[in-house]
Parts: structure tokens; sequence; C-alpha cells
């Protein structure tokens, strides 16, 4: 379940330094209009940036405080240590399924190790 469009800027950055430098360049009202104009529409995009960092940011801690669950049960001996990590990646949709590539040599590897039963 990945949203790759929300990563990327909505803005033209590129419409908006050249309507910039034309209002340097002419200084006409019309020029310095077109620049200002730009501004609401910069302010929405640091919003939504910033948004999104924070977002991502609070993922990122949840999965390093499930990733260090996971090692500490691994250490504390569980029978399950991976059910921290597996539980935060379903929480978000990135949980690979049983049969994927990904999970079998995750699974293999962690027997080969003796963490998993």
């Amino acid at each position: 379940m990945t949203n790759r469009s929300t990563a990327h800027a909505s803005v033209d950055l590129e419409a908006v330094r050249t309507h910039y430098r034309l209002a340097l360049l002419v200084r006409s009202f019309h020029t310095l209009w077109t620049s200002v104009a730009d501004i609401p529409v910069l302010v929405a995009e640091i919003d939504r940036s910033r948004a999104l960092l924070d977002l991502t940011s609070g993922q990122y801690a949840d999965l390093v405080a499930a990733a260090r669950a996971t090692l500490a049960a691994h250490g504390d001996g569980e029978d399950d240590p991976l059910w921290y990590l597996r539980d935060e990646l379903a929480a978000h949709g990135r949980l690979p399924d049983d049969a994927s590539p990904q999970y079998l040599a995750l699974t293999w590897a962690l027997r080969r190790a003796g963490g998993v039963r």
C-alpha cells in the first residue's frame, strides 16, 4: 500500500523560479503580481511537506521501537520475538505475504539462526 505521489511536490517549482526571475528582471506590475501569487501555493506546499515529514517521523519511531522490542524479546528467549516487528509492519500494510520470497527468505534465515521455531 504505497502512495508515492504524496512524496513529490505538488507545486511546479520551476515555474515559481521563472516567475521570480522575471519579476526581478522586468519589474512590471504583472510579473511582480505573478510572483507574489505563488506565495500561498508555496506556503500550502510547505504545510503539506511538514505534515508528511511528521507522519514519516512517527512511523519511523514506531518501527524503531518495534525493532528494539524484537531484539529484546529475542534476548529474553521469547517464543516469537518477531511478533513486535510483524505487528508494526502489518499496522502499516507493509507485511509481506507468507508466500512472498522476502518472507520465506527471512523465515529461513531466522530458523537457521535459531530465532524462529
